[in-house]
């Protein structure tokens, strides 16, 4: 994919809007940067993530809490500590401060369980085609993946739940990347359509159903045509 951005965004979903906003801001750091009333009953509270974003999603209705995704932990890179130090937000939620360079991450990492390493080799080569830093570690613009197999990992159902729940890259053509995306073989999870004036975004899933955001954001193409 032509990236408009290197960063890669983390979503993660929630009912405890206040415990989660005071952890993020207060123990992890992250600045806030803007709220953003997606529709449907959900504030999403965005954050400065070393150049990404982590967007904060408040929903007004009950989520489920059983529903993981394969999206299992958060590094980021910090230049203020000197070992990693791991912490858990209000929703159990994983993240751990690394010293800059620890573990190869500069900016942040993504820790996935997965079902088969094979499996997500495969998408990373050929339907990603994204940078292979290891058989176990791929790179996404700045973003490591590292991958850790489960055979009994189950599949992610639906997107709607408490924890992570996708990440978001941000493209120059929305459409023709997602088109691209189903032609290499990739899954669909939602058709392109357009936010207002401010995004135009679809939705695709990797071998075991995990989200991933395709976004074209106005505030870096340029005018939604």
């Amino acid at each position: 994919m032509k990236l408009a951005k290197p960063f890669i965004d983390v979503g993660v979903q929630t009912n405890q809007r206040d415990a989660m906003l005071e952890f993020w801001k207060k123990e992890v750091g992250l600045p806030y940067e803007e709220l953003l009333k997606v529709g449907g009953g959900n504030h999403q509270h965005r954050h400065s993530l070393n150049g990404s974003i982590f967007k904060l999603n408040h929903l007004r209705d009950e989520l489920p809490k059983n529903t993981s995704t394969g999206y299992r932990g958060l590094l980021i890179a910090s230049a203020d500590i000197d070992e990693p130090v791991t912490l858990y937000d209000p929703d159990e939620n994983r993240v751990t401060l690394v010293p800059e360079g620890v573990f190869g991450v500069d900016f942040i990492g993504v820790e996935l369980e997965v079902s088969s390493i094979a499996a997500f080799q495969h998408f990373y080569r050929q339907v990603l085609q994204i940078e292979e830093i290891s058989e176990t570690c791929f790179q996404w613009g700045t973003t490591l993946f590292f991958l850790e197999e489960n055979p009994d990992h189950e599949p992610c159902q639906e997107m709607r739940g408490v924890g992570f729940r996708y990440i978001t890259v941000q493209v120059w053509d929305v459409d023709l990347e997602h088109r691209s995306y189903l032609d290499r073989g990739g899954m669909e999870g939602s058709p392109p359509r357009t936010l207002g004036s401010t995004a135009r975004i679809s939705f695709v899933r990797d071998p075991d159903g995990n989200w991933i955001e395709i976004s074209q954001r106005a505030s870096l193409t340029g005018e939604l045509s």
